[in-house]
């Protein structure tokens, strides 16, 4: 029903269900996780009406495990990019977890997904740090990367007067890559998701 990306490094799609509205993904090694992707994996939508609670755990020393909102998905909605590593320890609220019997390893955060009312998710407030990504945060992304490709792409730059003849290499010229990451960047800032058509 649900999957976890971890950081683009993990996929799992090993919930563990722990009551007919609950699911627990363990997420190992959390300390070096920034952000986590939660979605639906297609196989079986939600319940007319019904969304799902994400909500991330981790391990307090001073007082076990935190449980904080992180957001929701829905079946309109079915995944959604969660900042985790500006989590703080302490700043857990109300969460449906808490009378389960949710096996807890003590080095070990999770990821869980409660199944409840749209009209509920709708009233719930998700803790500040955890930002869910919009298309501003893509966009931003987009061209860090389109500026990171320029950069490097410019660090092999030559004159002509440096250029050795290759027959078996093939050369860009620099305006060329800057001509594209000019337009892209125009493209997106008119529409964000034009690479989508």
């Amino acid at each position: 029903m649900f999957g976890c990306l971890v950081a683009g490094r993990l996929v799992q799609t090993d919930v563990q269900q722990i009551a007919s509205d609950k699911f627990v993904f363990n997420l190992p090694d959390y300390e070096h996780v920034n952000h986590v992707v939660v979605f639906m994996l297609g196989t079986s939508p939600f319940p007319a009406g019904m969304g799902g609670a994400v909500y991330f755990s981790f391990p307090d020393p001073c007082v076990g495990q935190v449980w904080q909102l992180l957001g929701f998905i829905t079946n309109e909605k079915p995944s959604a990019i969660f900042k985790i590593s500006g989590l703080k320890a302490g700043e857990g609220g109300a969460h449906p977890f808490g009378m389960m019997d949710v096996p807890q390893v003590s080095s070990m955060a999770q990821i869980g997904v409660s199944v409840e009312a749209l009209d509920s998710l709708a009233q719930q407030t998700p803790v500040s740090n955890a930002s869910v990504s919009t298309v501003d945060s893509f966009t931003q992304f987009t061209q860090k990367m389109l500026e990171s490709l320029y950069n490097f792409t410019s660090s092999f730059a030559l004159t002509q007067a440096q250029m050795t003849p290759n027959p078996s290499e093939m050369y860009v010229p620099a305006s060329s890559i800057l001509k594209w990451y000019e337009n892209f960047q125009r493209r997106m800032v008119q529409n964000p998701n034009f690479w989508k058509t």
